[in-house]
């Protein structure tokens, strides 16, 4: 889990872990690969993304059986494709395993918000990616919205079988539960890193964000709100 206040450079970061932007020094490597070095186009099955701008690139009138299916070309509309039944399964299981196997035959353009970020989800599993990586998940929803993909996301960060999981967020409301190490970021560097309950305490949070905070732990979920004397 990454998070840190606007300008933190949290999407560049999401951005070179996806091997969709290369670095201007140094080098990145992701799944045992060197950005850059590597034929993009066999690294990027690997490596589900999320984002909004992901989001807003999938044509409104495309079914959502099908949003989920290209998620198996890295596309983002049916065109010439060849699935078969296997895939036609796959796609089926991801949108029940994540809530919203009711919706397969509408459009993408006649969901809410919040189911729009479980399909998509849906399609960042299609191509069993080793790595998923989830930029601002929650971003736009209500509570309810939130509450219903934040328990999907708890689901999965349970589930064995699911790849390794990266959550970009600005709030601690925001993380589900089963993340276990996070990293804050300030001004494109990582202010401190390790695992979660090390990492999320009032003071560092402070720290990062500028600002006198009080961070809180029920269960496996947080919250932060400024400290009042």
């Amino acid at each position: 889990m990454i998070l840190g206040p606007n300008g933190a450079g949290k999407t560049s970061l999401i951005q070179l872990a996806a091997a969709r932007l290369f670095p201007t020094q140094g080098e990145v490597e992701v799944l045992g690969t060197k950005v850059g070095k590597a034929n993009a186009a066999e690294l990027h099955p690997l490596i589900g993304l999320t984002s909004s701008a992901l989001d807003a690139r999938i044509p409104g009138s495309e079914r959502i059986h099908d949003v989920v299916r290209t998620g198996a070309y890295g596309v983002t509309a049916h065109w010439r494709e060849a699935y078969d039944e296997e895939d036609d399964r796959r796609a089926r299981q991801l949108l029940a395993s994540l809530g919203v196997a009711h919706l397969a035959d509408r459009t993408f353009a006649s969901i809410s918000s919040g189911e729009k970020k479980r399909v998509g989800v849906a399609r960042a599993l299609m191509p069993d990616p080793e790595l998923l990586l989830l930029d601002e998940p929650a971003s736009g929803l209500d509570l309810g919205g939130r509450e219903e993909l934040l328990d999907a996301l708890t689901t999965l960060a349970h589930d064995d079988s699911a790849p390794s999981m990266i959550l970009v967020t600005h709030h601690v409301e925001e993380i589900p539960a089963g993340f276990t190490h996070a990293i804050l970021m300030q001004e494109g560097r990582a202010l401190y890193a390790g695992p979660v309950d090390e990492v999320l305490t009032s003071e560092r949070l402070s720290e990062c964000f500028g600002v006198n905070l009080d961070v809180e732990k029920n269960g496996d979920r947080y919250a932060a709100r400024a400290h009042v004397d």
